[in-house]
């Protein structure tokens, strides 16, 4: 049987608790990492074939690669936006990863990330890091599967050519097919996901778009995506009673949290089930609105940088650029522009293009070599998967263990810090107080040596005044006796001269 590794958070058939999703962080910071990862995951689960889940954190130590070379037959790394500053560290334990591995390396739709005009230049000084683990992938694969046509010239740029653009493995679910996209009238009564990305704000007004959408739209959900929501959710905050407040909800003094219309999602298959019972989803979170599309339900998809226009263009999905647009942006108005037939139309072709990119690496898939999924959706469909987790209300949840645990075990690693920092700082005063010390003997010795070259400077100006005063005696004791007989001498030569 082929072992597969990949790189995901967890494996799609693993349930975890809201309070095991944040303290291990199984969603990569962001729980739109485990729809591509899942995706990938079951495109991967080919007749004879095991998948197995990696985690998201890199271990890059030789005993970790030495496993890997044993145990598995092919790494598979599916990744996002992994050309970007905050992500060159975890890209560079990649690296040393892989350099180690003597198996196949397959990646799947990395991405670069530029503002919306896709100029990387700011990407320069990453640039070793990317090449360096472009290369090492290459070494052990055919091609590098990118994002979209931007990622593809960045890295050609950078000297690279075995390089397939294939999108997101996120948008082949479900194969070559694609759901319907339903339609829809939208009215007041109508049930809006609305979705958004704290880094847009720079970009366009997204806490006025969200306000403007909760003002006319009483059936609004906002899904959220990051850990830090979900600890939000369920440790909650004490804005309300101190009454700070900011116009991005992410505190619970936001109307959005104080009307409990906020959720965080946990797991890609409840996700997508919970956005079918919407009529309309739009917002900055690609993956946000790709869930969406997957559950047939209408979206749009508010650009504001390369990676979410570059995968919007890449597969034909309904956008608007955010920078320029109006607070004001009826949902309304997005979802009666939106054409989804050329997104439906070429999905087939672009399949076809990802498949051909697997074949080119050696790896089978369940569409065309199996059962098109079948088993792996059975297999999900006896899980009882959590929900999207809503706001806390301070009831017995099943959660109040793990809460007061984890609050003793932060206090006591807030107390630990704070004796190693008192030791710390006991033990620096302490090298302190010595280095002065000898500071001030060193201080004092010079002092000494000044005195003492002071005491010999003005003993020899003494010695040079007294050996002044004998030279000017001597010149005039030499004057008094040899005065008369110049005088005499003179006088002779004028008297000489006047005969």
């Amino acid at each position: 049987m082929k072992r597969i590794l990949i790189r995901s958070g967890k494996s799609p058939f693993h349930v975890a608790s809201p309070a095991e999703f944040i303290h291990q962080d199984l969603i990569g910071t962001n729980t739109g990492n485990l729809i591509f990862s899942d995706s990938a995951h079951k495109m991967l689960s080919a007749p004879d074939t095991e998948v197995v889940s990696n985690g998201i954190r890199t271990n890059s130590s030789p005993e970790r690669a030495a496993e890997i070379n044993e145990q598995y037959d092919v790494f598979v790394v599916p990744l996002a936006n992994a050309f970007r500053p905050t992500f060159q560290a975890s890209l560079d334990r990649l690296s040393t990863l892989i350099e180690q591995l003597t198996i196949p390396v397959v990646v799947f739709g990395v991405g670069a990330q530029a503002p919306d005009d896709y100029d990387t230049d700011w990407l320069g000084p990453m640039e070793a890091s990317v090449k360096r683990f472009a290369t090492a992938v290459l070494e052990r694969s055919a091609s590098i599967g990118v994002r979209g046509e931007l990622t593809a010239n960045y890295l050609k740029a950078l000297g690279f050519r075995d390089i397939d653009i294939i999108g997101c493995p996120s948008m082949f679910l479900y194969g070559d097919t694609f759901p319907e996209i339903r339609t829809a009238e939208l009215t007041a009564d109508s049930r809006i996901a609305l979705n958004l990305s704290p880094n847009a704000i720079p970009v366009g007004d997204i806490s006025g778009i969200a306000r403007h959408a909760h003002q006319n739209y009483p059936h609004l959900t906002y899904y959220a995506q990051n850990t830090v929501d979900a600890e939000l959710l369920l440790w909650g905050d004490t804005s309300p009673e101190s009454g700070y407040t900011k116009p991005f909800p992410l505190q619970l003094s936001h109307p959005l949290l104080q009307e409990n219309k906020v959720r965080m999602p946990l797991d890609p298959a409840t996700w997508i089930k919970e956005l079918g019972g919407y009529d309309f989803a739009y917002g900055t979170r690609i993956h946000g609105n790709v869930a969406a599309l997957l559950a047939g339900t209408p979206s749009v998809v508010l650009t504001h940088d390369s990676r979410t226009l570059e995968l919007c263009r890449y597969f034909d999905i309904p956008h608007r650029q955010l920078a320029g647009l109006p607070a004001d942006t009826d949902p309304r108005d997005l979802y009666e522009s939106a054409d989804f037939s050329a997104m439906r139309k070429g999905h087939g072709e672009r399949f076809e293009r990802i498949v051909a990119f697997l074949d080119r690496n050696g790896l089978e898939n369940t569409y065309t070599h199996g059962d098109g999924g079948a088993a792996f959706d059975a297999r999900m469909a006896e899980l009882e998967l959590p929900a999207s987790m809503p706001v806390w209300d301070g009831s017995d949840d099943g959660q109040l263990r793990y809460r007061f645990s984890r609050l003793r075990e932060q206090l006591t690693t807030a107390d630990e810090k704070t004796r190693e920092q008192a030791r710390k700082q006991a033990k620096e005063n302490k090298e302190l107080r010595a280095k002065l010390a000898k500071s001030e003997k060193r201080a004092a010795e010079t002092t000494a040596k000044l005195d003492a070259l002071a005491k010999e400077l003005a003993a020899t100006r003494k010695a040079l005044t007294a050996v002044d005063r004998k030279v000017t005696g001597i010149d005039k004791r030499l004057l008094v006796r040899l005065g008369p007989a110049l005088r005499r001498r003179t006088r002779g030569l004028s008297g000489g001269g006047k005969s």
